[in-house]
Formats: C-alpha cells, structure tokens, sequence
C-alpha cells in the first residue's frame, strides 16, 4: 500500500538519488514521502522498480536520472561504483549542481569524487549516515555532513526526510571531513560486532550458556545496547534480512585499514576483522547481517 506523502516544503529541491540498495532506497522512498520529487537509478533497475509505488520515478540511466535534479544523492557500494555512475551522469549536469555523497567510499575513494565534482563544477557535500537498516527506513539516520555554508538551507528538506539529526562539521568537504569521522565510528561499530559474534561463538564451543554472559553484563559498564541487538540476530536466527551486509562490512574493513596505513596507524583489530568478515562471506554468509562474523569462528568443514 502506498502512503500519501505530504505536500512539499516550498522551494524544496527535486532530487536523484543514486543507488537503491538497503541504504538508497530507505532514503530515496523517505524523500518521495516528504514531497519531494525523486527519480532513482540503481544498476539493477529490479532493485529500484518497487520505488515506483512511493511516487519515485525510476530511471534507465545515470543521466536520465539526474537531468532534472537540483540535487544528486549518491549511495552506492563503494568509490568506483559511485564515480563510474557519477561519470556518466556530470557532463549532463549543470555547473552548481549540489551532489551530496552518502556512501562509504573510503579515503582514495573519496578524492576521487573531489576531483570528479572540481572537473565539472559541482558542489560536493560529503554527507555518509549513521544508522542501518531500521533506521533507514525510519527516516532517523543521523546524517554527518561537510560542505559549504551557503548549501546548509538548500539541503534541509533532505537531510530533514532521511534523518532525525544532522551534524554539520567544520571543515570543507574537498577534505573529507565527514568521510573521516564515518570511518572512525565503523572501525567502533565493527570491532563491537566481532566481539559480540566472538564471545557467542566462544560461549557455545565451551557449553556456556550465551544468556549466562548477556545476564551477568547486563546494566553494568560493559553492557549496550548493540551487544543485545547483534546476540539476538544471532541466537534467533534473524540475520535476514541484513542491517548491513556482511559482505558490506568486509569493503568497509579494508577501507579503515586502508585509511590507517595512510595514517601511518595500524589498525590490527580491523584488518583481523575483514578476514572474519571474508571467511563469512565465503561460507556463504555475505547477504546476512554482518553479525554473521559469527560464523567465521567455526570450521567451514
């Protein structure tokens, strides 16, 4: 069933959105639903083509998708995807076009970007989001956002259909500011994953019982949250559909050990952390939740 979207803010921006997977669609059909007018694009049009019953217009191309657009969401998997889509959409784009960059393409990835918007005299907005699937859809991603003063008032309607916060950064976006911060808080976010399919993983191979551990952290200073959320996906069996992707995950792990080496940082944890993620993934868990890291503790035979 289609919801009724409210009526546009005036002067609200028409907007393309890039890229439909579980982040870009939440987003793309969260915008439609706030009254703006979206036209998507995906790789695979099957993935964006559901997008229709919100009042999004789906497009064949990158730069059928763009031609009317004041504004350019891109959310793709990585940095060459979102510059080989980028690529084919900026020469039809005027200059001034605001382009805001929500996926997590890592350092390299990024100047890449940069360099894609200076050669055709696009505005940048490095603007990557916190939060997963739920969220998502929930229009309560916390957006974290670095660009130019005079784009922040353009940008609300947008910002304000995705997300219930968004977190202007000093700092201009050429730098990847936010990009930055995005890749600090993932290298948290899936250490904290690996440590919870670990200490389940541990708790089985010794014949404890896992509620055991949850009960004797609870409400103390090692207790959270996602610690209760990620054992649940695992002991219940609900790592389908995913938050995020283990497959996902893994991109963005090489992507943090790839940021620490140009830092001159090692990021042991992280770099231990992708190979779980691989090893997941080669056993067959890589469109599951990333919780799945789980299962990188066992014998695939």
């Amino acid at each position: 069933m289609t919801e009724t979207s409210t009526p546009a803010p005036p002067g609200a921006p028409a907007v393309a959105v890039l890229g439909t997977g579980i982040m870009g669609a939440a987003m793309a059909r969260n915008l439609a639903r706030a009254g703006l007018a979206v036209t998507a694009w995906n790789r695979s049009r099957d993935k964006a083509e559901p997008l229709a019953a919100d009042g999004v217009r789906i497009a064949g191309t990158p730069a059928e998708a763009v031609a009317a657009a004041d504004v350019v969401l891109t959310v793709l998997y990585d940095g060459p995807a979102t510059l080989a889509a980028m690529g084919a959409a900026a020469p039809g784009l005027r200059p001034g076009t605001l382009w805001v960059q929500s996926g997590t393409v890592g350092l390299e990835g990024f100047e890449d970007l940069a360099a894609l918007a200076d050669e055709h005299g696009l505005v940048l907005v490095d603007a990557p989001v916190l939060g997963t699937r739920q969220p998502a859809e929930e229009g309560k991603l916390t957006v974290l956002a670095a660009g130019p003063q005079d784009v922040r008032e353009a940008l609300e309607p947008v910002f304000a259909a995705v997300g219930s916060r968004t977190v202007w950064l000093d700092g201009a976006a050429a730098s990847g500011t936010a990009t930055r911060l995005k890749l600090v808080i993932n290298s948290w976010v899936l250490a904290v994953t690996h440590g919870t399919a670990e200490a389940l993983a541990l708790a089985k191979g010794l014949g404890v019982d896992p509620s055991g551990f949850l009960d004797a952290v609870a409400g103390g200073p090692l207790d959270m949250g996602y610690l209760h959320a990620k054992a649940g996906l695992i002991l219940g069996g609900g790592l389908t559909p995913p938050s995020f992707a283990t497959a996902t995950a893994e991109k963005d792990a090489r992507l943090i050990v790839a940021a620490g080496e140009r830092a001159g940082v090692r990021m042991d944890v992280a770099a231990a952390g992708a190979e779980r993620f691989h090893r997941a993934v080669e056993a067959g868990h890589g469109d599951e939740d990333m919780a799945a890291s789980y299962y990188a503790s066992f014998d695939a035979s």
